[in-house]
């Protein structure tokens, strides 16, 4: 039964009068924050600000450079084109304003560098001349928009070839009016080349996501917490970084952190907000927030993006309590943190977060042979299922570790019937995606396994048995058009589930 002291039991200090729902020592939080710092912190409500003000004290993720994309428009250098497609009715450069519009405004909320090239490309001259800027500025990423069906192809065709663009990832926009079947057949498997031929101009902003995800999963280091040793492994083809540093590490920062008013506010929202707490008491949620700073100071410490632990050995040592909590928070922020020192889960993750903004979850697959289902179960699920900027959070239970009956885990009450993609590394060259839907949720007990256990219904999969992978990620909602599309472009093959 939930303890209804707990929440005031969470603050060592007396409490206050204030209009903060937290109740953090409100003279101590100001204290330690700028004038700037404390708005944004009434604005968004303290909990949600705990990341941003342990960002801005650097301790958390380390920024990656931002991605240098180059835009260029294929098409005839007249305001309007006379028969054939896109049509007389088309203005050419009135579009080609709108198309402009939307790349910047989705530039902007990515923080992508652009490099424009506002002059028409409609001969050999002019796309010799924007190929020559390509191979002098070096780009991360070359976004086209096509505007004509026959002389534009003509163009782009051999602008989309490797040697032609330096092998740079290149996204062709062609909206209607600009192809044929025939037309999309030239670039469909060109690794490194997606052309997304449709009437919606507003996937110009996925377009630039894309080319985003590229270029931050190749510059991106994973923290991994296992061994003794400290070493790095860089992938193929993505090109991650896998950054390994001692186990040990993770205790010894752990016995620096002091007790914050950081560190209560987390453990006052999950105090404040489960449905229920059943085994964890004050001291195990203090513990399980001053973990969450622990990660984030090793990934600042160790200048990382995410972060990765065989953690099974310390808590066998009684050498730290299980990090289900931390790792739970931080994926809520779109921050790997992925268990087991599993990096294709790793790199699953982070792949997911900039492709979709929204978490996975990383489950133990069990197949339940009667139903002819998959049941996914961990300890560590995320409760912002649709993402950072969704209002939306699943219901939850303060639970313990289940393997070990210590620390506190979260049990995420999945939507009954939300479709959901599958989705997992295989090594650094191969994902395994598929998708399905939510049945029910289980209880541990009268199960066993891990805390969030989610049955699903699985598609195109006659029999679950035949489930591929482990530690895959269950994703909301149905994105397996944007993971193929992301996989051409990444030069990564796709099998199904």
């Amino acid at each position: 039964m939930k303890n209804t002291k707990l929440t005031t039991m969470l603050n060592d200090k007396p409490s206050q009068t204030s209009c903060c729902p937290l109740m953090l020592n409100r003279r101590s939080f100001l204290a330690s924050t700028t004038g700037a710092l404390t708005v944004a912190a009434m604005e968004i409500g303290l909990f949600d600000f705990t990341s941003s003000l342990l960002s801005a004290q650097g301790i958390g993720p380390t920024p990656i450079r931002k991605a240098r994309i180059q835009v260029g428009f294929v098409r005839p250098n007249v305001d309007r084109t006379w028969l054939g497609w896109p049509g007389a009715a088309y203005d050419q450069k009135g579009m080609q304003k709108q198309y402009t519009k939307v790349i910047k405004d989705a530039a902007g909320k990515l923080g992508i560098d652009l490099m424009i090239d506002n002059k028409p490309i409609h001969d050999e001259k002019t796309r010799n001349t924007f190929l020559e800027s390509v191979r002098r500025k070096k780009p991360d990423g070359i976004l086209i928009t096509n505007m004509n069906l026959n002389m534009g192809w003509k163009l782009v065709d051999p602008m989309a070839q490797p040697q032609n663009r330096e092998n740079i990832p290149m996204v062709i926009f062609s909206p209607v009016g600009s192809s044929f079947t025939k037309h999309i057949q030239a670039t469909r498997n060109i690794p490194g080349v997606f052309t997304g031929s449709t009437p919606d101009i507003g996937w110009l902003a996925t377009a630039l996501r894309m080319l985003n995800t590229v270029h931050q999963m190749k510059n991106t280091r994973l923290c991994i917490v296992k061994g003794d040793k400290t070493k790095d492994k860089k992938l193929d083809v993505v090109g991650t970084t896998l950054h390994y540093i001692p186990e040990d590490r993770f205790p010894a920062e752990f016995k620096k952190v002091e007790m914050s008013d950081e560190i209560r506010a987390i453990a006052e929202f999950y105090t404040k907000n489960a449905k229920k707490i059943v085994e964890p008491n004050k001291e195990d949620i203090l513990t399980a927030a001053k973990n969450y700073i622990v990660c984030r100071r090793l990934m600042a410490t160790e200048n990382c993006h995410g972060f990765s632990m065989n953690c099974l050995g310390p808590i066998e040592k009684h050498q730290i309590k299980p990090p289900c909590l931390a790792f739970s928070r931080l994926r809520d922020e779109c921050i790997v943190a992925a268990c087991e020192a599993d990096w294709d889960a790793a790199i699953s993750s982070r792949l997911t977060h900039l492709l979709l903004n929204r978490p996975g979850f990383m489950q133990d697959p069990v197949i339940n042979t009667v139903n002819n289902t998959l049941i996914g179960a961990h300890c560590s699920c995320a409760i912002k299922l649709e993402g950072p900027d969704s209002p939306y959070r699943a219901p939850f239970i303060l639970r313990t570790h289940s393997e070990s009956d210590v620390g506190v885990a979260t049990q995420v009450l999945w939507r009954i019937g939300q479709e959901i993609t599958i989705m997992a590394f295989v090594g650094s060259k191969k994902i395994l995606l598929g998708t399905g839907r939510v049945l029910r949720n289980l209880d541990t007990p009268p199960s066993g396994g891990c805390r969030t256990s989610v049955e699903v219904e699985l598609d195109g999969v006659p029999d679950a048995r035949d489930t591929k992978g482990f530690h895959q990620l269950f994703i909301y909602g149905n994105h397996e058009n944007a993971f193929k599309a992301y996989c051409q472009l990444a030069g990564i093959e796709v099998e199904h589930i």
